[in-house]
C-alpha cells in the first residue's frame, strides 16, 4: 500500500486517471481525476457544502483556491467569472496537472495551477475559496492561513470549509482570536456536519469584539 497521502507532493501511487461527470457552475461537466488526490470519485460532500453556501465569485481581479485538488472550486469560479484570474493552490503536482488538463478541455483561460511559490508575492485575492487540507496538522494549517488571509483585498471576503468533528469550531475560535481587527470571523452556514466560516478583511479596523454566534 502507497504511503501517498492527498498533500504528498509527488504521490507515488499509480496514476489511474478517470473520467467522471460533475455537476459544477449549474451544468453537468466531464473532468479527469486520478488515484493520488483528494476525492478522486466525486465532488466530496465539504466542497458539496462551500459551494452550495457562497456567493457568486467576484465578476474580475484574482481569486484563490487554497487546496485545489483536481479543481472543482478553481473550475466552478472559472466557469462562472470568466474575466477573473483563477490561482489553484496545491502542493501535490499530480493534482496541479489534473486541474491544467480539466482547464483545457473546458476551455477555461483563466486558471493558473501552481505550487505555493509560483503565485506572485504582488497578487492580492478579491475572494479566497478553500476546502483546506486539515489533515496536514493543525500547526501547518495555522501556518498556511495566515500567510494567505492576510493577501486578500480590503473589503473581500474568504470562504472556508471545515468538518465539524475535525475542529470547525476551534478553528473558528483560533482565527477570531489571532487575525489582528481589520479581519472579522463568523460562521456563515452549516451542512451535513460541515461549518462555512467567512472570514471579511475590512478597510478599517474593527471596533467590535469577535465573538462566536
Amino acid at each position: 500500500m502507497s504511503g501517498d497521502h492527498y498533500f504528498s507532493a509527488s504521490p507515488a501511487s499509480a496514476e489511474n486517471l478517470r473520467t467522471i461527470t460533475v455537476h459544477l457552475a449549474g451544468r453537468d461537466i466531464e473532468v479527469t481525476t486520478a488515484g493520488g488526490v483528494f476525492s478522486p470519485d466525486r465532488v466530496d460532500p465539504g466542497t458539496q457544502v462551500l459551494l452550495a453556501n457562497t456567493p457568486p465569485p467576484p465578476p474580475g481581479g484574482d481569486i484563490l483556491d487554497l487546496g485545489c485538488g483536481w479543481g472543482p472550486i478553481s473550475l466552478s469560479i472559472a466557469l462562472d467569472s470568466p474575466h477573473a484570474t483563477v490561482w489553484a493552490v496545491d502542493v501535490n503536482e499530480r493534482s496541479l496537472d489534473l486541474v491544467r488538463r480539466n482547464a483545457a478541455s473546458l476551455g477555461l483561460d483563466n486558471i493558473n495551477a501552481v505550487s505555493p511559490d509560483d503565485v506572485p508575492d504582488d497578487v492580492v485575492f478579491r475572494s479566497i475559496r478553500s476546502n483546506p487540507p486539515i489533515r496536514v496538522g493543525k500547526n501547518v494549517l495555522h501556518d498556511m492561513l495566515l500567510h494567505w488571509l492576510p493577501r486578500l483585498d480590503e473589503s473581500s471576503d474568504a470562504w472556508l470549509v471545515v468538518q465539524r468533528n475535525l475542529g470547525s469550531d476551534s478553528l473558528q475560535r483560533w482565527l477570531a482570536a489571532t487575525l489582528d481587527h481589520t479581519f472579522s470571523v463568523h460562521r456563515a452556514a452549516t451542512g451535513r456536519g460541515y461549518r462555512v466560516l467567512k472570514v471579511r478583511r475590512h478597510g478599517t479596523p474593527m471596533t467590535e469584539p469577535i465573538e462566536l454566534p
